[in-house]
């Protein structure tokens, strides 16, 4: 039996833009299109907007949320996933793909970022944070995208690679 691959998409809940919105909306049908399946933090804003975009195309999502109440979740979450972990919860929301897209995002998609580059996992940015440190490590930066097609493309590229080694 395969495998569905999973894709991670974190973004600004709340305060996320209507750019931000059509961006991720837009990821989402493109993921679906490609067979992949979106996992998200599962409530509104980026979340809602690119489970939106998969659903809009037949496509699979999985909305893990911060608390207690499966219902919390967006319209468009077909698997809830209740936590009742909080922020602690935006590790599994990464732990769950094979790569992250990042789209926009405030301090909880800041936390998501940093939990995937400490996991090796490929981050694919778009209109996103930017990390820099002081020493010169290649783990520790943001692959970018100008477009959703794009990212999508990237993410699915280090997903692929990602599972030929078997990493998890």
């Amino acid at each position: 039996m395969s495998r569905e691959t999973i894709i991670s998409v974190i973004g600004a809940g709340n305060n996320a833009s209507k750019e931000a919105m059509d961006t991720a909306e837009a990821v989402g049908r493109e993921l679906a299109r490609r067979g992949a399946v979106v996992v998200c933090g599962g409530l509104n804003g980026i979340m809602e907007a690119v489970c939106r975009g998969a659903k809009s195309e037949g496509g699979v999502t999985i909305g893990v949320l911060p608390g207690d109440d499966p219902n919390s979740a967006n319209d468009f979450v077909d698997y809830p996933v209740p936590t009742g972990m909080g922020h602690a919860r935006n590790a599994i929301v990464v732990k769950a793909g094979l790569a992250v897209i990042a789209v926009d995002g405030a301090y909880g998609t800041l936390s998501e970022i940093g939990h995937a580059l400490a996991d090796g996992k490929t981050v694919v940015g778009l209109k996103t944070w930017r990390i820099a440190q002081e020493k010169d490590d290649e783990r520790a930066s943001i692959v970018r995208a100008k477009t959703p097609r794009e990212a999508v493309e990237l993410a699915l590229q280090a997903a692929a690679k990602r599972s030929k080694v078997g990493a998890p």
